[in-house]
């Protein structure tokens, strides 16, 4: 049985999950979410926890067991807490700026860019420009739209510029040295 799949998913208090022809609704304080169980599981509601089962023993069933029950885990997450990202602009005069649905970044290139923001997804640019902070109830949408901005420009390994994650280490490589060999 998978590790993942067999473990029961708590359902908090003020979260409602409906079943509804192989479809899942979650609803909680910050949203809903709706998501197709695949064909090969079942879901079991007892009381407040869920139960994700295997219809058939074949390796596409093993694969969905675990990945229903994260993507349902994930959901009820979301709904109840949210998920956030954060990512930091590294370089002078690099900066990042929230106006309504778009974001407007400088990094440095001849002209803007300007980000527009998905519908479901908050982003902030609070006092430090430097920072811009992504809000969701959707943790693959969260992760999507950083991994996004965060292909603008991907951090370099000389001076480590660019846009990277809060807390995300990036290895730097010596650069040229300058003079010839001996003779």
């Amino acid at each position: 049985m998978s590790l993942i799949g067999k473990k029961p998913i708590q359902i908090p208090d003020k979260v409602k999950i409906k079943i509804e022809s192989g479809k899942v609704f979650v609803e909680g304080a910050k949203g809903k979410l709706g998501w197709s169980l695949p064909s090969c599981i079942k879901m079991d509601l007892n009381g407040q926890s869920i139960i994700v089962q295997r219809l058939k023993e074949d390796k596409t069933a093993f694969a969905m067991h675990g990945l229903a029950r994260a993507y349902i885990n994930n959901m009820v997450k979301g709904v109840s807490e949210g998920y956030v990202k954060t990512l930091e602009i590294v370089g002078v005069g690099y900066r990042a700026q929230a106006e309504g649905k778009s974001l407007t970044l400088n990094l440095g290139f001849s002209h803007q860019i300007v980000y527009a923001i998905p519908d479901g997804i908050a982003i902030k640019t609070p006092q430090k420009p430097v920072h811009i902070i992504i809000e969701g109830i959707d943790k693959a949408k969260v992760g999507q739209v950083a991994a996004e901005i965060r292909a603008f420009f991907e951090p370099e390994p000389y001076k480590g510029r660019g846009i990277r994650y809060l807390g995300e280490f990036v290895r730097k490589k010596a650069g040229k040295t300058v003079g010839g060999t001996e003779k």
